[in-house]
């Protein structure tokens, strides 16, 4: 079988609309022989997990994205497949893919979310099991709120949703032999990636982030007009800039630049008119850097913005919303009258509707005891409290389960932070109303969204493993509970990465953590939790000015949302994206042929993998080292290049790491570039 695999192939009919009375057959139609779950696949599955949780949460706590894990893993499966004493099944492939991409999905959920725990300085309140459970249960959930719709996202529309990461994943995974020469490539750039950040992060062979307030000769600029441009310059970032693309990255610079040249200076100017603080700021905005200045004020513009973006996402997805509720309110009716007949093929079986909603009961009572016995045990009304909580969180996931899902079988990108941010200002505003506020509020809504955005974070993701065993055939319940299994393991790992990071980095500047993990996606649920649930006057002007400048960037055709991150994220993690982007775009261009420049872009997006990859675990390691060092009173040896000349080194090595990957990706051969480009 394994010497077969090869030789397989899509159907003709894989990714067009069916005509009349036509069927799609997958690769392995009903085969029961074929090997699918097996020790192996689980084992490298959950290895899978456990290393890319870990990175995975190192990323989204430094830049506030997420990274997809689907389409590495899938090439190190086959790469691993081609070293072992048998080739691993096309089908024990696609278990190893959905076990080991649910770290992806979980840390989408919880990095956005938990960190915010300690923001608020809730850390007293919580524990690991409290932080861990709330991803697992809502990974959970979303498994549970996506198998009634699973035939109509992957059978119903087949042909008119394009799935482009999942095709991308199905070319790679079908392509079994060119896989282990891909899986060479991506361990490459790993170790390059890993040695690039370890050296600087670890040891401060260089500062990871240029800015240009070390510049003399730009003193003017930094201190009377308040202009001040960075780049971090670690290789993690140019590999996710090397994959989002040119537009995408456009974008989000477009509102980095927007929030750092223009209103950072009208701010720093209309204050230099004002004597004394402003707001709830205790120092006037004359005694600000530029960076503050953006953190105090011009941030909370970008959460509007950020808020706005996902009202905008709802409204134009709300038809989907709705006939996506009317399939499940179907199904369920036909399961309730004994009208609907579980599935006797293997290709097509799910768990059964009944498990799922016995299952869907377990979960909400665990999230309900949770609440009750955990978040709000001693309060007032605990009981009420609890119960309307939890029916907030269903309703909201359920609601939001299908935008998310048809928002990544369209264009491989799902809101998740527009979505939860929405769910946590009505979370807010409605727990305010019933009178909770104060610490026990913000956990409160802060837990209600981490539930939401994994639920959601896993409904985006799954879909897609959804549509890869519908093409190839693989088992819907097996993965099905793959998935829920491996939940288990990733919420572990990113548990324990959020706790090892808030230990060791912090996620706010203090005296113990003068350079805190940015964790910008947590710092803007925490902002905006304290705003609702405080004493504290929200700063709702600059809410509103976000609001309105995200409604008009949408109005011009330009997407809010990734305007909204460019303006409320720092600088430095904006602009590396958009130089790594520029690289991936002169790689394609300078391509002398079609079959060239699709060869480029495929070998390319794999070295970007790999830098994030290795960036990524490199910053996990420093993190651990730290932690080590610091339980022994030991002190970590570093060269200390942080100053000016560390500056100049930094920007220098970030330059050299560009060329090579420019170089690299143009030593593809054309058969490199075999079926659709891979490049999101």
């Amino acid at each position: 079988m394994g010497e077969a695999e090869p030789r397989l192939k899509l159907p003709e009919n894989a990714y067009r609309e069916l005509a009349p009375g036509e069927s799609y057959r997958p690769v392995h139609e009903d085969d029961r022989g074929v090997l699918e779950v097996t020790l192996r696949s689980v084992a490298i599955g959950f290895g899978m997990a456990v290393v890319f949780s870990a990175a995975a949460a190192y990323i989204a706590l430094k830049l506030g994205q997420g990274i997809e894990s689907a389409i590495p893993i899938s090439i190190l499966a086959i790469g691993l497949s081609a070293v072992l004493a048998r080739r691993s099944t096309l089908l024990e492939n696609v278990n190893i893919l959905a076990i080991g991409a649910t770290s992806g999905i979980l840390v989408g959920g919880s990095v956005f979310t938990m960190p915010a725990i300690f923001v608020l300085g809730l850390e007293d309140r919580t524990s690991f099991f409290q932080i861990f459970i709330v991803p697992f249960l809502g990974a959970a959930l979303g498994v549970l709120f996506l198998i009634p719709f699973r035939r109509y996202f992957v059978a119903e529309m087949h042909g008119r949703l394009p799935f482009p990461e999942g095709t991308a994943i199905t070319e790679i995974l079908m392509t079994g032999e060119r896989g282990g020469r891909q899986a060479k490539v991506l361990v490459s750039a790993m170790g390059i990636g890993f040695l690039f950040d370890f050296l600087s992060l670890t040891f401060s062979a260089w500062r990871d982030v240029f800015t240009t307030s070390l510049v003399p000769a730009l003193d003017g600029l930094t201190h009377k007009v308040k202009a001040v441009f960075a780049i971090n310059t670690s290789a993690a970032v140019l590999g996710l800039g090397y994959i989002i693309g040119v537009r995408y990255a456009s974008i989000i610079c477009a509102g980095s630049f927007l929030s750092y040249f223009v209103l950072v200076p009208i701010v720093a100017w209309f204050g230099a008119h004002i004597p004394g603080p402003v707001g709830d700021v205790a120092v006037p905005i004359t005694g600000l850097s530029a960076e503050d200045i953006f953190f105090e004020y011009v941030r909370f513009i970008g959460i509007g913005g950020i808020f706005m973006a996902g009202i905008i996402s709802i409204v134009k997805m709300s038809p989907v919303m709705v006939q996506a509720t009317r399939k499940a309110a179907a199904e369920i009716r036909k399961l309730a009258s004994g009208g609907l007949e579980r599935s006797t093929h293997r290709t097509d079986s799910d768990i059964p509707l009944g498990v799922v909603a016995l299952l869907t009961v377990v979960v909400a009572g665990a999230i309900w005891i949770y609440f009750r016995y955990s978040v709000l045990a001693g309060l007032p009304g605990a009981t009420r409290l609890a119960t309307l909580s939890l029916v907030l969180t269903l309703v909201i996931s359920f609601l939001f389960a299908a935008v998310s899902a048809w928002a990544v079988a369209m264009i491989s990108i799902t809101p998740i932070s527009g979505m939860t941010l929405t769910t946590l200002i009505v979370a807010a505003v409605f727990l305010a109303k019933l009178g909770l506020s104060g610490p026990e509020g913000m956990l409160a809504t802060l837990l209600i969204g981490g539930v939401v955005c994994t639920a959601l974070s896993m409904t985006g993701s799954l879909v897609t493993e959804f549509k890869i065993s519908y093409w190839l055939g693989a088992t819907p319940r097996r993965v099905q509970w793959s998935n829920i299994v491996a939940a288990a393991v990733a919420s572990i790992t990113v548990t324990g990465a959020i706790m090892l990071f808030a230990s060791t980095k912090g996620y706010l500047a203090s005296a113990a953590h003068p350079e805190p993990m940015p964790a910008p996606q947590a710092n803007a649920m925490a902002a905006v939790i304290q705003s609702v649930m405080s004493t504290a006057e929200a700063p709702w002007l600059l809410y509103g000015v976000g609001a309105a400048i995200a409604l008009i960037v949408e109005m011009l055709g330009i997407s809010a949302l990734a305007f909204a991150l460019g303006m409320y994220l720092p600088i430095e993690l904006n602009t590396p994206i958009l130089f790594g982007a520029l690289v991936a775009e002169y790689v394609r261009r300078r391509a002398p042929s079609e079959e060239r420049r699709k060869a480029r872009n495929n070998r390319g997006t794999l070295i970007a993998s790999g830098l994030i990859a290795g960036g990524a675990l490199a910053g996990v390691v420093d993190g651990a080292l730290s932690w080590v060092a610091d339980a022994r009173g030991a002190v970590l040896w570093r060269f200390g290049n942080t100053g000016g000349f560390g500056n100049w080194v930094g920007l220098g090595m970030f330059g050299a790491l560009a060329a090579y990957v420019i170089w690299d990706a143009s030593r593809a051969a054309e058969e490199e570039g075999a079926g659709p480009a891979i490049s999101m």
